[in-house]
């Protein structure tokens, strides 16, 4: 079974997270006896269930960047401001 990134897992809801702990038992669990067959229909479950935690991770990137975007912009003012 594939771990997701602990960035992601941290923006797992509470829910989601248990679910996802329960998922990845079970899937450890089918590898362990060798039934890949079954784990990989629980590791398609997982990768579904990561993926709102995925687009909020992507969201904080683009926020991120929109205030980076919006600190240069001010910087760049502030410094034709003093060049006049």
């Amino acid at each position: 079974m594939r771990h997701c990134s602990v960035q992601v897992r941290g923006l797992l809801t509470r829910d989601e997270l248990d679910r996802y702990n329960a998922l990845m038992e079970v899937g450890s669990f089918l590898e362990s006896q060798n039934r890949y067959d079954l784990s990989y229909t629980v590791q398609k479950e997982v990768d579904t269930l990561i993926l709102p935690a995925i687009e909020r991770l992507k969201e904080k990137g683009r926020e991120r960047d929109r205030q980076t975007e919006a600190y240069l912009e001010a910087k760049r003012l502030m410094e034709e401001d003093d060049d006049e």
